[in-house]
């Protein structure tokens, strides 16, 4: 008699029919699996098969929890910084221009929900600093009291001050495009605008100089890049707006209201107007990274189906090698169904340790994942998640809890799902025949 057959014969009653009698997942059937799931020497290939599905469950668990988590980050992170930089709501004129667009603005802003409106010129430019090349930028007019709202901004200066922005006659810019353009504090950054005078001649460029009174980093490449601050009535002169402004921006309590608000605004502002809002704006973009996700959850999941199939050979192997054991164990007075389970515990066993120590893994790497990057720059000496391509600063991770039990338990599905067909096998072993060839 095998080591495991006297191991099941001590844990047992001495009498067959309190074998077969012993309930379901019993102390015998429990100490039957675990008595498989150790490793002896004459049973390395099959012990090796199952660290193997442990480990695959492991690193697949992990590796699903950790890109779920970093795309999660990425679009909240991306998500603030936009929403926390242009508006949720832009109201643009129709038919006439909108000089009135002090009066609409306090209307709007009196309206529930509305955190902030302010009037708001833009235009695109080439910006010139120390260096003999050039960058594309968009000039943002943007009166004082509201950039000084603008918490995103605001919060973020690294150099100078926006204190007296009205009347400092110079603009503020991110530290990305003072490190492009070799500029520092005080320098003059000088701003082309094709759309400049009219002459016999024709349109001339509109070349003009600013110092640069304020420098900010809010962690967005794009807009650290490719914004340039202006005081709003200088914004006025510069682009030949008098006395107009060419949109307002609302910034609302909740973004995700903004339907409800939308209707609220178009009868405050009190002429026609065109609204649009953040999600129509950047639809594009948040619809390419929810496809990313869904495509990135599915080929992460077949890691995990791939350790589940291990599971499958591991524990046919375990029955092939264990038949005689079985055989045994079925003539003592064990039922099929106590085989049954005894092999569903030893594959669960594999597909439960590998997602708890996966579960760990992610949680791990989400803690640490910014210091990660780090060291396999450093390591590589390239740059890894170069914000020039990613927009942001830094690798954010956030692992949000429904999503983490989703791939626990869908782990933990697919191993017990392939359990059963080897558990159904080793049940449905005839003991005459396995003892017959041994």
């Amino acid at each position: 008699m095998s080591a495991t057959v006297q191991a099941a014969s001590t844990a047992a009653p001495a009498k067959p029919k309190s074998l077969a009698g012993a309930g379901p997942f019993s102390a015998f059937e429990r100490i039957v699996a675990w008595r498989y799931l150790r490793a002896k020497r004459k049973e390395g290939v099959t012990s090796m098969v199952a660290i193997i599905s442990f480990v695959g469950i492991m690193l697949g668990v992990a590796a699903l929890i950790v890109v779920m988590a970093v795309m999660n980050g990425f679009r909240e992170e991306l998500l603030s910084r936009i929403l926390g930089t242009t508006g949720h709501l832009i109201v643009q004129p129709v038919d006439t221009t909108l000089e009135d667009y002090d009066s609409v603005t306090q209307r709007i802003a009196a309206v529930p929900g509305v955190k902030l409106a302010r009037p708001l010129i833009e235009g695109q430019v080439l910006a010139q600093g120390n260096v003999t090349s050039g960058n594309g930028a968009l000039v943002r007019g943007i009166r004082g009291d509201d950039l000084k709202k603008t918490t995103m901004v605001a919060d973020n200066i690294k150099e100078g001050s926006i204190a007296g922005f009205d009347q400092s006659e110079g603009v503020a810019i991110g530290r990305r495009m003072a490190d492009n353009l070799g500029l520092v504090l005080g320098d003059m950054i000088t701003l082309i605008s094709p759309e400049g005078d009219v002459t016999p001649m024709g349109t001339t460029p509109r070349v003009k100089g600013y110092p640069v009174v304020a420098i900010f980093e809010v962690g967005m490449s794009e807009y650290d890049a490719g914004v340039v601050l202006m005081p709003f009535a200088e914004a006025q002169l510069y682009f030949n707006i008098e006395n107009a402004a060419q949109s307002i921006e609302i910034f609302l309590d909740d973004p995700d209201a903004v339907d409800a608000v939308k209707e609220k605004v178009e009868e405050a502002a009190q002429r026609p107007v065109f609204l649009s809002d953040w999600r129509q704006r950047n639809q594009t973009f948040f619809s390419a990274l929810q496809v990313e996700r869904n495509v990135m959850f599915m080929i992460l999941t077949l890691i995990i189906l791939v350790a589940a199939l291990n599971i499958i050979s591991g524990l046919i192997m375990l029955v092939k090698d264990k038949g005689r054991d079985i055989a045994i164990l079925r003539t003592m007075g064990a039922t099929r169904g106590a085989v049954l389970r005894i092999f569903l515990m030893t594959g669960t066993a594999i597909g439960l340790a590998g997602t708890i120590a996966g579960l760990i893994l992610g949680f791990i790497i989400c803690q640490n994942v910014e210091r990660i990057r780090e060291f396999f720059s450093w390591l590589s000496g390239t740059v890894l998640f170069n914000p020039e391509l990613y927009f942001l600063s830094k690798l954010p991770a956030k692992m949000e809890m429904g999503e983490t039990i989703s791939v626990v338990a869908m782990a933990m599905v697919l191993t017990f799902l392939a359990s059963i067909l080897p558990a159904w096998r080793a049940a449905r072993l005839d003991p005459v025949e396995a003892l017959r060839y041994e």
